[in-house]
């Protein structure tokens, strides 16, 4: 309520002409891709309209990142392919709504902080990998007939598909140079659509892809038997699908967070993400999640504010009403020149400036996840497998890192002060720094400059500990963490010191 509030409140500054432009230039943008997915699954265009509609409207009023643009994306239809081939639509429809409630439960625990996981060489991948799946999807369009036409164009039509996407391109170039104040990319659509219309040009249009003709998005509840067997078999698409829909989404807000400069919120945005794609289930559409090309054409257009998405949503739904035979008579050509632009911008070309001053492996793993978003299209695997070398790297030089400055003091105490997080990793190379029959009565090992941070580390010290009583010496462990004074409670060392003021390492929370 409060971020509805917000949005009449007259005293923002919200630039209202450059609000409503953005948002008809997202509507014009997402109209073909929603078709397109919702085809490639199996469902009808119109499925995929009301979730571009209900997920754009909800995530818009409600989300927790302003000029966000949410809708059927296909990294979540995708994963409801087998679903719907299996078992059909109904089905489907069931599995949209539990991935939301399954979101809202991530919201609620708020769990969506853990997104900040995410390493800048996995962004950079993530990036770019959407970038070239998003011009490889207007290759597409190239082909005669619907997506599910394999025959490409020749001759003259390709000659005209070829100039009038060229012809787009350079007007979004050329009037973005002279003025912000309308969308380049919106100027871009109006005149190739009237150069086509004008001129009796014949291509390829929105038309030729499917009818978006229809009604408002009807109340309907999934006609599946309510028993656990249905669970069992939505389950696990709705897990994927909650799963894939938080990571891209929350991914694109980080994203727009870094071009606007401002901060969002992951758990609201994942409560509004999961109501949306709740309310999908019961409207018959196929759901979705954050869309970053949508976003990108949305912010470049100059939205900063809510209102945009609203806009963007409200349009879809009046076009679908009224206005389809205006909308379907728009050149693909325009379409897929604004979508390239919109690829060229989403790369992050900075990634390829410095490469050759990024550590090695965060350049490995930034390519590995760039060919695992383009050659499988799962979003959520990709990124998974990122994080996952990315902390393997952290873990093997963080392990090479532990030190040990070796000390007798007067009073014939050996100290051992380490230096480094003590971890599974670096238990072995720990281990290696003790001479437990060489040492003196008393040893000493100081964690001023460490941490004991996992249950290897604390079987470590009690090995090392039980070492040292075998020969009749004493190991003392100066300057541990309450924490860690709470895990060794059972080993038989003596704590000698502890400083309270020692740091507590926990996960930051939104706060």
């Amino acid at each position: 309520m409060k971020a509805y509030l917000k949005l009449f409140d007259f005293t923002q500054k919200v630039n209202y002409k450059t609000e409503v432009l953005a948002g008809l230039t997202v509507a014009m943008t997402m109209i073909p891709e929603s078709l397109s997915f919702a085809i490639l699954a199996g469902l009808t265009p119109l499925t995929g309209l009301y979730a571009a509609f209900l997920m754009g409207l909800i995530t818009a009023i409600f989300g927790g990142r302003p000029g966000m643009v949410s809708g059927g994306a296909g990294a979540t239809v995708v994963v409801l392919i087998a679903l719907m081939q299996s078992h059909g639509v109904e089905y489907v429809f069931a599995a949209v709504a539990l991935a939301g409630v399954l979101q809202i439960t991530v919201g609620l625990l708020r769990l969506g902080k853990f997104i900040r996981l995410v390493p800048q060489s996995v962004m950079y991948g993530f990036v770019n990998g959407l970038a070239i799946i998003i011009f490889m999807s207007q290759i597409e369009q190239f082909k005669a007939g619907d997506t599910g036409d394999t025959a490409w164009l020749g001759g003259s039509a390709l000659w005209i598909m070829l100039g009038l996407v060229a012809l787009t391109i350079f007007i979004v170039v050329f009037f973005s140079k002279i003025t912000k104040a309308i969308p380049a990319s919106l100027v871009a659509i109006i005149i190739v659509s009237l150069l086509v219309i004008g001129f009796g040009i014949d291509t390829k249009t929105v038309k030729d892809i499917a009818s978006i003709s229809g009604g408002f998005p009807p109340f309907h509840i999934p006609e599946v038997p309510l028993n656990l067997e249905m669970i069992k078999i939505i389950f696990p698409y709705s897990l994927v699908m909650a799963g894939v829909g938080l990571v891209e989404s929350l991914l694109t807000l980080n994203v727009v967070d870094e071009i606007t400069g401002t901060k969002g919120k992951s758990n609201k945005e994942a409560v509004a993400q999961g109501a949306a794609n709740v309310v999908n289930g019961f409207f018959t559409g196929m759901g979705g999640c954050a869309m970053i090309a949508q976003s990108f054409v949305n912010l470049s257009a100059g939205s900063r504010a809510r209102l945009s998405g609203i806009i963007a949503a409200v349009a879809i739904l009046l076009i679908i009403l009224f206005g389809a035979p205006i909308i379907e008579s728009v050149p693909m050509a325009a379409l897929v020149g604004v979508m390239i632009m919109v690829a060229i911008g989403t790369f992050e070309w900075i990634s390829i400036r410095i490469i050759n001053k990024m550590p090695r492996q965060d350049v490995i793993v930034g390519i590995l996840v760039a060919v695992i978003t383009v050659w499988l299209h799962n979003l959520a695997l990709a990124v998974l497998i990122g994080v996952v070398l990315s902390a393997l790297v952290f873990a093997w030089e963080s392990a090479k890192r532990i030190r040990a400055r070796k000390y007798v003091d007067e009073q014939g105490r050996k100290h051992y002060e380490i230096y480094g997080p003590l971890f599974f990793g670096s238990v072995a190379t720990f281990l290696e720094k003790f001479d437990v029959v060489n040492d003196p009565q008393d040893v000493i090992i100081d964690f001023k400059d460490s941490r004991v941070a996992d249950m290897s580390a604390i079987e470590a010290l009690h090995k090392l500990t039980k070492r040292y009583a075998k020969v009749g010496k004493v190991l003392h462990l100066r300057h541990l963490s309450d924490d860690c004074k709470v895990l060794l409670k059972n080993a038989d060392s003596v704590i000698e010191v502890n400083i309270m003021e020692d740091p507590r390492y926990e996960v930051a929370n939104d706060k």
